[in-house]
């Protein structure tokens, strides 16, 4: 099973179904405005602007899940992110994570072979793999720059480029 089943709006509102992405490798966080890892958005987006010719995609996806870190509207979360982040990758609408009512994306991600469990807190790492499948689970306090994450994204883009 893989994510390319399940559409996401994207923060523009827009309807996205997850196989436009098919092909790329996909970093998928949960994202917040008010948490102590909120500087990861920096990370984040130079990892895009580092790995993006390559094939990698950054599917952020804010939550008020944890902390309600997240109280934002969209409008104000879009504003956030450019203005002190620069962000360019794409930006999701917010959505639940957890319990009952969480996103069928991460339910999924969630359950994935030899990456289940629920999601800790804002900031969770899943790297998807060309084919749509959970290759890693990074938690909140890996940060974009870790070598391993480096290191996973870099196999990734090689082993699936083929």
């Amino acid at each position: 099973m893989s994510i390319y089943e399940w559409t996401v709006r994207a923060a523009d509102g827009q309807e996205v179904g997850l196989d436009a992405y098919k092909g790329n490798v996909l970093l998928i966080v949960n994202v917040a405005s008010a948490c102590g890892f909120t500087p990861q958005y920096a990370g984040l987006e130079f990892l895009y602007r580092r790995y993006r010719q390559a094939g990698l995609r950054v599917l952020a996806f804010p939550c008020n899940d944890f902390g309600a870190q997240e109280p934002g509207t969209m409008e104000e979360i879009r504003a956030f992110c450019s203005r002190n982040y620069g962000v360019t990758f794409d930006l999701f609408e917010k959505i639940k994570i957890v319990g009952e009512e969480a996103h069928p994306l991460y339910k999924h991600l969630t359950q994935s072979p030899g990456f289940a469990g629920d999601v800790a807190w804002n900031f969770e790492k899943f790297l998807v793999g060309r084919t749509g499948r959970t290759i890693g689970r990074f938690p909140s306090r890996t940060p974009p720059d870790d070598p391993e994450l480096i290191a996973a994204i870099e196999a990734a883009l090689a082993q699936d480029a083929g």
